[in-house]
């Protein structure tokens, strides 16, 4: 217990004292996240807290995770350091997600060839049981890929993606200490310490943004945690087994999880790409409804709670059962807010110079030369 309250402090500790030098440099520097007709604030924000939360976690872990009892921790962190990087360089100029997709491709290769990480099984969902090897091997790069996009779809909204990470790694945390697989609870309390930390420059008005270098991290420690625990507890014999481990591994991530396949299928279906931008996220429904930042966020994290409870008293239903029962309760929901969907605002962004932002070719943008322009022309 000592060891997960030092992992969970130090990781609170470097990304609270980070997180300012961050925003300090992003002012210097003028790299905000310019506002545009799809993006739901209005001002300059800068949209580097991933750099905090990345520096909190990864320090906080290595120094408590013993990488000789735990090999595969290292292919974790290269893992992690190649999702940073690639979200780093998406914040700072965007990329084509051609090539976001090439870098989780390498991330999620390493987890699955090297570290171990990989779904062989369906554990008795829909009458699967052990899967053959090529199946496996697509089943858990599609698992991992989604994940990893599934938090930085949802964060959309102040303090949602960050709530919804120290939720999800609360829950992974617990068990994996409950059943003594102490490596991976150090694991996931480092992200929780860190995320705590930037909530509190983050919750409505945010001070800063995470960027995708901390949502798609978050996707990462997720996919990492969420199929090791879905193969441990279906194992009987751990401390605590769970034979619906499937279902319940998705009820921990439903809410980022479900609302990025459905909008996978809908932009699909629409003959788009998946990674093209929209407003039929959840949160949006949530926002046109008339629900605030604060309150979009509680009713989220209220939701994957109540989802969580249901699986855990429902567990003895099966994975099979168990899933289907909370897939028609969260698309009748999804179906209540799109009927009961009030005609959306259409809010114009200005910006510091006092001209109207309509689109901009990059996330981060050097607002000193955008200035000069504009002075320019005055």
């Amino acid at each position: 217990m000592l060891d997960v309250i030092l992992t969970a402090s130090v990781s609170f500790i470097i990304t609270f004292l980070a997180i300012p030098v961050v925003m300090q440099v992003a002012e210097q520097k003028k790299l905000y996240d310019i506002p545009d007709e799809r993006k739901l604030h209005t001002r300059l924000v800068a949209s580097l807290g991933g750099i905090g939360i990345f520096g909190g976690f990864i320090l906080a872990a290595l120094l408590s995770v013993q990488g000789y009892m735990n090999p595969e921790f290292q292919y974790f962190f290269a893992a992690a350091v190649v999702i940073f990087f690639l979200g780093l360089k998406d914040d700072l100029m965007i990329l084509s997600a051609s090539k976001k997709f090439a870098g989780q491709l390498i991330a999620a290769s390493i987890l699955i060839h090297l570290g171990g990480i990989r779904l062989d099984s369906m554990y008795g969902l829909f009458g699967f049981e052990q899967l053959p090897e090529g199946f496996g091997l697509a089943l858990s790069y599609l698992t991992i890929i989604v994940i990893i996009n599934s938090f930085n779809l949802i964060d959309g909204v102040d303090g949602l993606a960050a709530s919804l990470g120290i939720l999800t790694m609360l829950v992974f945390g617990i068990y994996f200490f409950t059943v003594e697989y102490q490596a991976y609870a150090l694991l996931a309390f480092a992200l929780a310490g860190s995320l705590v930390a930037f909530l509190i420059f983050n919750h409505h008005p945010a001070k800063i943004f995470m960027g995708d270098s901390g949502s798609l991290m978050i996707g990462l420690i997720n996919a990492i945690l969420v199929i090791k625990f879905i193969n441990v507890a279906h194992t009987p014999f751990v401390t605590v087994p769970l034979s619906s481990s499937v279902a319940i591994g998705f009820a921990i991530l439903i809410v980022p999880l479900l609302d990025t396949l459905r909008v996978f299928a809908i932009r699909i279906l629409n003959g788009n790409s998946p990674f093209t931008p929209d407003r039929n996220h959840v949160h949006h429904l949530l926002l046109d409804r008339g629900l605030s930042h604060a309150a979009v966020t509680f009713t989220c994290v209220g939701i994957n709670v109540g989802f969580i409870l249901l699986a855990w008293f429902g567990r003895s239903l099966g994975s099979t059962i168990l899933l289907l029962i909370m897939l028609a309760i969260a698309f009748s929901g999804i179906g209540l807010l799109y009927y009961y969907k009030r005609p959306r605002q259409m809010v114009v962004a200005k910006t510091e110079s006092g001209t109207t932002q309509l689109q901009t070719s990059s996330k981060v943008v050097k607002l000193a030369k955008e200035l000069q322009a504009a002075e320019k022309k005055n």
